[in-house]
This record gives structure tokens, sequence and C-alpha cells, in this order.
């Protein structure tokens, strides 16, 4: 399993030295209060600059950030209580934080958007941690909600400029290698043809799966669920991504799914996912 990497120092350029990320990595951490010991362990033995955090299920003021601190972290955080939750955890600076984007759809109370997505530019680079709506099932309301967030989504990804990385939890398989058994799948969300389209509406305006050709397919997989043994037997999914724009994506010289950090007592039932940039 990668681990160090070269070149992590300051880059120059016209002769002046300044920080910029180079590794960067999302993790669906399902509760940072729970899990806060494995993401600090993370971070540091992986020599992460950058980390997207989603299923944080923690209002700001109630996350174990000291540690993160001490590391010399900083964190942008939102969320409104033991559900949902993003972050980004910077140790290359964290500028011009954007709590949701343009257009995003509410749930339930409409005048108040669930903690699902923060923008946050980090060593220059502008990195979205998102999580995605489950949908739960294809004639539940929620999964009609889950689409139009995705096309707000995608409606709001058209203006953004600059290095942009689009990462997180997409609770979507949009390949049938993205499953352990697709026909165990026929009638279940994540695999059905709008939310594939809908993935692929952001790949047909460019925007990049830069780990795929790095993490080939079939069965590297980021989900795997607690329920009967699924890790242990690999019947996991893919859903977990980093999608960039063209000039992310051409800054793309490595990626890996960190696999073993979804073993063991205690473990999230996601892997990180982790993007080496030039």
């Amino acid at each position: 399993m990668p681990c160090g990497r070269a070149g992590a120092g300051p880059a120059a350029v016209g002769g002046a030295a300044y920080p910029r990320p180079v590794r960067i990595a999302t993790w669906n951490v399902n509760s940072l209060r729970s899990r806060i010991d494995r993401v600090e362990a993370f971070l540091q033995r992986h020599d992460v600059d950058v980390l997207a955090l989603q299923e944080t299920k923690a209002r700001e003021e109630q996350l174990p950030l000291m540690g993160l601190t001490s590391l010399g972290y900083d964190v942008a955080a939102v969320g409104h209580d033991q559900w949902n939750g993003v972050a980004v955890i910077s140790r290359v600076g964290i500028e011009d934080v954007e709590v949701g984007f343009e257009g995003m759809p509410s749930w339930g109370d409409p005048g108040v958007a669930e903690a699902r997505a923060l923008g946050a530019t980090c060593g220059g680079v502008r990195v979205w941690s998102l999580y995605v709506p489950n949908g739960r099932k294809v004639d539940d309301p929620h999964y009609a909600y889950k689409l139009d967030w995705l096309a707000r989504l995608h409606e709001a990804s058209r203006s953004m400029s600059g290095d942009v990385a689009l990462v997180g939890d997409w609770n979507i398989a949009p390949q049938d290698e993205d499953v352990f058994d697709v026909a165990a799948f026929a009638r279940s969300t994540h695999v059905t043809r709008p939310e594939r389209a809908a993935f692929e509406a952001f790949l047909d305006d460019d925007w990049v799966d830069v780990v795929r050709p790095h993490a080939p397919g079939p069965e590297v997989y980021t989900y795997w669920d607690y329920y009967r043994q699924r890790y242990e037997r690999n019947r996991g999914m893919r859903i977990d991504f980093v999608l960039g724009n063209p000039s992310f994506a051409d800054r793309v010289r490595g990626a890996f799914i960190d696999r073993d950090e979804r073993a063991g007592k205690g473990a999230s039932d996601h892997a990180p996912v982790v993007v080496d940039l030039d």
C-alpha cells in the first residue's frame, strides 16, 4: 500500500516557494467522533495534505479537532445533528469556504438544506466534499430528491473554474463492475439508469474519474456493508469518487484505494480514496 511520496515539499514558482496540495483524499468516515484516532493515524501514515470527509455526524462545535490542529491541519466543517455532515481538513490552508452549492435543494424543512456539500480552496485547488443523498428506494421521495440534488450539482459545476475536484460519497455505482453482483441490485438504488445517467452527465461535461485508471476494476470497491461479513467476502461497491475538471485531471499522477482501512475493529464501512498531484 502506498504511504510516503516524493516531492511533498513546497513548489517554487518564479523563485518563490509556496505550499500546494500534493496528496488529496476523501473518506466517508461514518462518524468523526467515533473514528478520530483512525483519521489522525491515516493522515500521518499516508502523509495527506487535504482530506475531505463525509458523514461526520455532528455539529462543528462537537467535533474533536484538537489533535488535528496539533498536527498542523485547519478544518472547515458543517453539520446540523447526528446525520450527514461534511468537512475539509487541510495543512495547506483553507480559503473561500462555501457551505452548499448554488441551487442545492433541501430535504424535509424547505428552509434548511442538509449538510451534504462543502467547498474550500486548499493550496490553489478547489475541493468539494460531497455526500450525495442515498435515495433509499426507487419509489421513495428521497430517490427523487437524490436525482434533483445531482442535477443541481451538475448545473452548479458548469460555472466552477480553476483546478476543481468533486470528491466524496456519490452513492452511485456507475458501472456494472462497481458492484459485486449487479443482479442483486436489480431493484435497488445506486445502479438505476437515471442515477447512472446523472453521474455520466459529469463525464460528458469533461469531468474525469481520475482514480479508475490507477485502480481499475473489477472488484476495486470503496464500500462494504457491515451486513453478513460483506468486507471479509469482498461483496462491496465502488461509490466513492474523485471527479476532477480537465486542469485538475492533468495534474494527477497516481491514485489508490486504502482497502486496509476498512479492516479491523471500529472501521468505517467505507475505505479512503487517495489522489496524488504532480
